[in-house]
């Protein structure tokens, strides 16, 4: 990407921003509309969606940024129901929807999975972006930013050890559990020692810029590290940014941000978001519009059918498991939770760099656009209607 595309890019999200927010509308469909449009019209000249773009540059500090704005102890308590959620809860759809691939339209079983893999987890990018606008009640915007930050990470450790055995390794049950051990928690205490780190350094401070730097080298570090180890860099960014957004107010390690410095932190980060998602949506709106004549097949109709399916049949039996402890989850919550279950940027980053051998690999492709295209349009313009139904927006009783 140019400095000229980029800063049309830029001009591009701000005219957005202004004019979703006076037609009350999502930021993200307005960003993935203007993206559309652009590809349509040839006002700028596309940018190749490259996975590296998307995962290595753009994810990290979206990832990062979300974690740091989770507070610990909300997050703890409701720990269980979001791992219930984000780890059976993702081998469980993963599982339906390569089944209903394999048999509905005859893939093998690998490239079933594999999309079943990288289409199971509700992407951060896109139910960040979204939630954050709505304001919703503070438990469920929890549930549901919390849930996406931890199956993305799942999804994303699941998709690189299908593509291992894409590429020849052995299917043995010992080694698939060993590797899933070393990226899951080799993931985590990467993220959590990169912060530790940082925030050290950052006790010996009080310039806020240094501050800033120090948490920039942590959210790209721990991801870069961690998978440059073969563990899961998502799972690396989020716990650098749990760390840093929690010890990094009270200092109980022996360092923290400023009183000043954590104002300006927050601010920093908004920014970055803002920057990340605002290339990220009108970038996927541009390639949308590139495989717009390939959305509407009988294949692209039953991967939608299939990723909604197979997030009913997930969400309420799991949320049902805890419906008569602490934990029960509103019944309005879980419909918020099946149809705010939104796929973006990540999905088709990985489906881009699936294996080239692969034969269902453009297939998987065509197929993950258009779950993203339902995702964002379908799903995204009617949430805010959806919150409003069942009473969870702003002003809502225990807001």
């Amino acid at each position: 990407m140019s400095a000229s595309q980029l800063g049309q890019f830029l001009a591009i999200a701000c005219a957005v921003a202004i004019l979703c927010r006076r037609l009350r509308l999502p930021y993200s469909v307005g960003l993935v509309a203007a993206g559309i449009g652009l590809a349509m019209l040839g006002g700028v000249k596309a940018v190749h969606m490259a996975p590296d773009l998307i995962y290595s540059i753009l994810l990290p500090p979206l990832i990062f940024e979300a974690a740091l704005q989770l507070k610990w102890r909300p997050f703890r308590r409701d720990l269980p129901v979001t791992v219930l959620l984000a780890f059976p809860g993702v081998a469980l759809t993963g599982a339906i929807i390569a089944a209903g691939m394999h048999y509905g339209v005859g893939w093998g079983w690998l490239g079933a999975a594999l999309f079943g893999a990288l289409i199971a987890a509700t992407d951060p990018v896109s139910v960040v972006a979204a939630f954050r606008e709505l304001r919703v009640e503070p438990r469920l915007s929890l549930l549901v930013e919390s849930e996406s930050l931890l199956n993305d990470g799942t999804a994303a450790v699941a998709f690189a050890m299908l593509v291992s055995v894409a590429h020849g390794a052995p299917l043995e049950a010992g080694g698939l559990v060993a590797s899933l051990g070393w990226m899951v928690i080799g993931g985590v205490l990467v993220g959590v020692a990169a912060a530790l780190a940082a925030l050290t350094v950052a006790g010996r401070t009080d310039d806020h810029l240094v501050e800033i730097t120090l948490t920039t080298l942590t959210a790209y570090g721990s991801f870069w590290i961690a998978e440059h180890l073969h563990m899961s860099g998502v799972l690396a960014a989020m716990a650098a940014g749990l760390v840093v957004g929690n010890a990094g107010r009270t200092g109980w390690i022996g360092g923290a941000i400023s009183e000043a410095g954590q104002a300006h932190l927050i601010s920093f980060w908004d920014y970055a978001a803002f920057l990340a998602n605002s290339v990220v949506f009108i970038l996927i709106g541009e390639h949308e519009a590139v495989q717009a004549g390939r959305l509407f097949t009988p294949v692209a109709a039953l991967a939608v059918g299939l990723v909604l399916a197979a997030r009913v049949a997930t969400v309420y039996p799991l949320c049902a498991l805890v419906s008569t402890s602490g934990w029960k989850v509103d019944v309005r919550h879980q419909h918020v939770l099946v149809w705010g279950g939104l796929r973006g940027a990540l999905a088709l980053a990985l489906s881009l760099a699936l294996p080239d051998g692969l034969p269902e690999k453009a297939a998987i492709i065509v197929a993950t656009f258009a779950v993203v295209a339902f995702s964002i349009f379908g799903q995204g313009l009617t949430m805010p209607w959806l919150v409003a139904r069942l009473g969870l927006g702003p002003g809502a009783r225990g807001q």
